[in-house]
């Protein structure tokens, strides 16, 4: 992987990181209805411009189902699941919780091919749970109900992200650029409803409308596109490494913006996460460099 390669994938795990310190910010005075439908539409709206300017066509009307489907499973229902969660979990363990979705993905990719799952990925499920009991298990806040159903909603938006991904390496093949853009659309449509049963808490303030702002343009619109630049610069295998930097920029923004605080079990708990999420993958360095190697050839 090439410096500018690197410095992409460290730049996308730190956008990505962030949208959940600017979800923790936004969703207790917007509500989970009205944040995710901004943010949803201000990236559509950035793709919007980004396709007129790369003269790229969604052709909705051609794959409008596939553009409901991926954009219901990939950004509205894991966006609302994630931004009610928000209004009770620190960012950190928001972060961490979303870097279980590869080990959902396996085993909703085994169920939907009927196929056994190989004792290496069973291993990394059993894991990856493990994991989530060491960073959840011991924080008595955490035990509270409110936290616990903040913590099926975050589970519930990594399985989403499972089920996204399954189904889009058995859908038609559509652009990825589209797919982003097409899904974005989608996800205007199918958040709107939402706005009527998560009504706005209080008036936001000018610096928090920024934040929603950069949530949708940045976390959402640039981070697309960073992202499908990284997989075609250095192959899936090596992008997927942002799936392991995510819960440390979590940690990082979390700590540093809103003062939350670092524990041992948040540090064992993620730790055992990746691990799991690593042996679910297939995930090692020796593969990020036998991919890369392809890809050069």
């Amino acid at each position: 992987m090439d410096l500018a390669s690197v410095i992409r994938l460290l730049l996308l795990s730190a956008i990505w990181g962030s949208s959940f310190l600017f979800m923790r910010i936004a969703a207790p005075v917007l509500g989970p209805g009205i944040l995710i439908e901004l943010r949803v539409g201000f990236a559509a709206l950035f793709l919007m411009l980004v396709g007129f300017a790369i003269k790229k066509q969604l052709k909705w009307r051609e794959h409008w189902r596939h553009y409901m489907i991926l954009g219901l499973f990939n950004s509205a229902l894991p966006f609302l699941l994630l931004a009610y969660a928000a209004q009770t979990l620190s960012a950190s363990l928001l972060s961490i919780l979303n870097a279980t979705a590869p080990i959902w993905g396996a085993i909703i990719s085994a169920l939907w091919l009927r196929q056994a799952m190989p004792f290496k990925k069973v291993l990394g499920l059993v894991v990856g749970i493990a994991g989530v009991a060491i960073l959840v298990g011991v924080d008595s806040a955490a035990l509270s109900l409110d936290a616990k159903v903040a913590i099926s909603a975050s589970i519930g938006a990594a399985v989403c992200y499972g089920i996204a991904s399954t189904y889009a390496h058995s859908a038609k093949s559509v652009e990825p650029f589209a797919n982003a853009h097409g899904g974005m659309w989608a996800s205007t449509l199918l958040v709107a409803p939402a706005m009527l049963f998560f009504p706005i808490v209080e008036a936001p303030s000018a610096n928090l409308m920024l934040s929603v702002v950069f949530l949708g343009v940045v976390c959402s619109g640039v981070a697309y596109l960073l992202y499908y630049r990284l997989i075609s610069d250095v192959g899936a295998s090596s992008a997927l490494t942002v799936t392991f930097l995510i819960p440390v920029f979590g940690i990082l923004w979390g700590s540093v913006f809103l003062n939350e605080a670092v524990s041992w079990n948040t540090l064992l708990g993620t730790s055992v996460i990746l691990v799991g999420t690593a042996l679910v993958t297939g995930f090692s360095p020796r593969t990020v460099f036998a991919a890369r190697q392809q890809t050069s050839r």
